[in-house]
C-alpha cells in the first residue's frame, strides 16, 4: 500500500491518538461526573495485538506519529509490552503517552526501556487542595513523583497539560509560568473545551491564550519559539533565561483544525476522524470479522475523505459529542 489518508481539503493524517482504555483512577470535573461511568468490559476492548495489527495498517497510509490515551492508559496491564510492538513497525517513528501520572513512579523506565519518546501528564494545579478538588481525588504527591521518575528515566520532552477554568485555577497562571523557567518542562495550557459530561461548559469560563499571554508577559517577556514541523497545535514560547518552554493550545478561541493532521481510535475500536465527530468507523467489528488489511485501509481511506472542515464550537451547529473525553480517548 502506497495511499495516503488525504481529506478532501488536502490535509494528510499523520498523527494517530489510540486510546486503550475508558478507565480513569480521577474524576476531573471538566472530563466526567464523579459517579455512574459504565465501563467496557475487557472483551470490548482491543487487544494489544489488535491495535498493533491497526497501527500496521495505519503506518501503511502515511501515519508516523502515534500517541496512546485514555481514561487512564497506564491502567492497562503492562502497557510497556504495546510501546514495544508498536515501535518494531516499520514506518513508526514517535510514540507518545498522556497520562495522569499516578502509576508512572513505578512504570516510566520500564516505558521508556520500551522506547517511548514522549509524555504529556496532566497537572491542572500546583496546589495539593486544589489539585484534590479538580480531580475529586487527593494524588497531587503522586502525580508529581511520576513527573519526577519519568525525568529521570530520560523521556524528553515531558509536557505539562494544564486545562484552565475560569475562576478556578486561573489564578496558577504564573505559578506555571515560573515552573516552565525553572525545570526542563514544557508547561501546555489548554483551553477548557466542551467534551466533558456535565462539566459546566460556557464561553465565559474559557480563559484563552491571549489573556495568558499577557498575564505572562507582564509578569516576565516570552520569547516565541517556532513550530517543530509546522503542523504542532501549539505556539510555543520560552523564557530569555528558561529551562523549559511554554506552549498553548488555543482549540476555542483560535482553532488550528484548518492544519489538523490527526485522527482517533477508541478503546473499543472506534475511528475518529475529530475529537467532536458525530460519526464513528467500527475498525473491531472489521478486526473481529475476518476483513482483510487491505479492505480495512480502504475503510480508513474513504473515512479521512470526509474528514471534518473543523470542530463548530461557539457556533449554532455545535452538538457536543455523546461520549466524553475518557470515552473517546484524551
Amino acid at each position: 500500500m502506497s495511499r495516503r489518508l488525504v481529506d478532501t481539503l488536502g490535509r494528510v493524517v499523520t498523527n494517530l491518538r489510540i486510546s486503550v482504555t475508558d478507565r480513569c483512577n480521577f474524576r476531573c470535573s471538566y472530563c466526567m461526573p464523579e459517579e455512574g461511568m459504565e465501563w467496557l468490559k475487557r472483551n470490548q476492548l482491543l487487544t494489544y495485538e489488535e491495535i498493533t495489527r491497526l497501527a500496521r495498517i495505519f503506518a501503511s497510509l502515511s501515519i508516523y506519529k502515534i500517541r496512546l490515551t485514555g481514561g487512564e492508559p497506564l491502567m492497562r496491564k503492562e502497557l510497556w509490552q504495546l510501546v514495544a510492538m508498536l515501535k518494531k513497525i516499520d514506518g513508526i517513528r514517535d510514540i507518545a503517552l498522556t497520562t495522569n501520572g499516578y502509576f508512572l513512579a513505578e512504570q516510566a523506565q520500564r516505558l521508556a526501556d520500551s522506547g517511548l519518546d514522549r509524555i504529556n501528564i496532566s497537572l491542572d494545579s500546583l496546589d495539593p487542595l486544589l489539585f484534590a478538588d479538580l480531580t475529586r481525588r487527593d494524588y497531587f504527591r503522586r502525580t508529581w513523583e511520576g513527573i519526577e521518575a519519568a525525568e529521570k528515566a530520560g523521556i524528553h520532552p515531558i509536557k505539562l497539560n494544564v486545562v484552565l477554568v475560569r475562576g478556578v485555577n486561573d489564578g496558577e497562571i504564573l505559578n506555571f509560568a515560573e515552573l516552565a523557567r525553572k525545570r526542563p518542562y514544557v508547561i501546555r495550557f489548554i483551553e477548557f473545551m466542551p467534551i466533558g459530561k456535565d462539566d459546566g461548559w460556557v464561553l465565559d469560563k474559557v480563559v484563552s491564550t491571549r489573556e495568558i499571554l499577557q498575564t505572562i508577559n507582564s509578569y516576565r517577556p516570552l520569547v516565541p519559539l517556532p513550530h517543530v514541523n509546522g503542523k504542532a497545535p501549539a505556539d510555543r514560547y520560552m523564557f530569555a533565561d528558561g529551562k523549559g518552554e511554554i506552549g498553548f493550545i488555543s482549540s476555542v478561541s483560535q482553532p488550528f483544525c484548518g492544519d489538523c493532521d490527526r485522527v482517533r481510535v477508541t478503546s473499543d475500536g472506534k475511528f475518529r476522524t475529530c475529537l467532536f465527530s458525530l460519526t464513528e468507523t467500527d475498525l473491531r467489528a472489521m478486526l473481529r470479522g475476518g476483513t482483510s488489511d487491505e479492505e480495512i485501509a480502504e475503510a480508513l481511506v474513504n473515512a479521512v475523505s470526509k474528514k471534518e472542515e473543523g470542530h463548530l464550537i461557539n457556533r449554532p451547529e455545535f452538538i457536543r459529542p455523546e461520549r466524553t473525553m475518557s470515552q473517546i480517548g484524551g
